[in-house]
C-alpha cells in the first residue's frame, strides 16, 4: 500500500490568513486604504500593548493573591472549627471523668457503712476500680486532646501570620496597579477609542484574520511595516521578522495594490510610508 503523502505547511498556510484576507480584500474597495486602516490598528494595538507590559504581572499577581488569601481564610476558618470541637470533646471527657468520681464515691460510701458478705465487697470494689479505671481513660483523652487544641492554635496563629503578611502584599500590589492605572488611564482610554474605531472599518473575515495572526507571533505585529535599508527604497525587511523582502514583492508592497504576506512568517507588509 502506497504511503500518504505529507503535506508541509507554510506559515500562510497553517494560519489561513492569506486565503481569509484575500477574499474580504477581492470584494471591492480601496486595497491600499484596506492596508492602512489595519495597520493604523496594528499601531494602536502596539501602543496598547506597551501599556498592559507597564502593568506587568501585577493584574494576575492581585488575582493569585487574592486567591490564596481565600485559600488561606477558609484553612483558618476549618481549624478554627476544629479547635471548637476539640473543645468541646474536652469539655465531654471532663464531665465523664467527673462522672466517675461521683460514681467511684458513691461505691467507696457504701462499702464504708458496710457490706453484709463477700460477694458484695467485691463487687463495690470492682466498680470501684473500674469506675477509676475509666476515669484515667478520660483524663488522658482529656490530656490528648488539649495538646492536639495547642498544635492546632499554633498551626492557626501560623495561618494568621501568613493570612497578614499576604494581605500587606496585596495592598502594595493594589497600589502600585492602581498608580499605573491612573497615569496610563487617559491614554488608554484614547487608544481603546481608536481601535473601536478602526475595528469598525474592518470587515469579520479580516479582522478574525488579524487577530489569529497576532495571537500565534510572539511580538503581536500582525501587519508589519517595510524596513529600508537606506532613502533608495530599493531593500527592505519585514518589521515583524527582519527577513529581507524579495524585490518584485517589495515593489507590490510599495505599489499597495494588492495584498502581500511575508513568506517567511505569514504577516502582512505594508510600506512603511503608511506611517507618515
Amino acid at each position: 500500500m502506497a504511503k500518504k503523502a505529507t503535506t508541509v505547511q507554510t506559515p500562510g498556510d497553517s494560519r489561513e490568513t492569506f486565503v481569509s484576507i484575500r477574499k474580504s480584500f477581492a470584494e471591492g474597495g480601496d486595497i491600499k486604504e484596506k492596508l492602512q486602516t489595519l495597520y493604523s490598528l496594528q499601531l494602536v494595538d502596539t501602543e496598547l500593548e506597551k501599556i498592559y507590559q507597564l502593568r506587568g504581572e501585577l493584574p494576575a499577581e492581585v488575582t493569585a493573591l487574592e486567591a490564596k488569601i481565600a485559600e488561606l481564610n477558609g484553612k483558618a476558618a476549618n481549624v478554627a472549627q476544629e479547635i471548637m470541637d476539640n473543645e468541646k470533646k474536652v469539655a465531654e471527657l471532663k464531665q465523664q471523668y467527673a462522672q466517675t468520681q461521683d460514681m467511684k464515691a458513691k461505691y467507696e460510701a457504701q462499702m464504708e457503712s458496710g457490706v453484709e458478705n463477700s460477694r458484695q465487697f467485691d463487687s463495690l470494689q470492682k466498680e470501684i476500680e473500674n469506675q477509676d479505671l475509666l476515669g484515667q481513660v478520660a483524663l488522658k483523652r482529656i490530656g490528648e486532646t488539649e495538646q492536639a487544641i495547642e498544635a492546632l492554635k499554633q498551626d492557626l496563629d501560623s495561618i494568621g501570620q501568613r493570612i497578614e503578611v499576604r494581605n500587606e502584599d496585596l495592598v502594595a500590589k493594589k497600589e502600585e496597579l492602581s498608580t499605573i492605572a491612573t497615569s496610563t488611564a487617559k491614554q488608554e482610554e484614547k487608544l481603546l477609542e481608536s481601535r473601536k474605531e478602526y475595528a469598525s472599518l474592518v470587515d469579520a473575515r479580516t479582522m478574525s484574520a488579524y487577530e489569529r495572526i497576532r495571537k500565534s507571533v510572539r511580538n503581536h505585529i500582525a501587519i508589519a511595516a517595510a524596513y529600508y535599508v537606506d532613502d533608495k527604497r530599493s531593500e527592505a525587511s519585514c518589521g515583524g521578522c527582519y527577513s529581507k523582502i524579495p524585490p518584485q514583492r517589495l515593489i507590490d508592497v510599495q505599489t499597495g495594490k494588492k495584498l502581500i504576506i511575508c513568506e517567511y512568517c505569514g504577516r502582512i507588509l505594508v510600506d512603511a510610508k503608511s506611517e507618515n
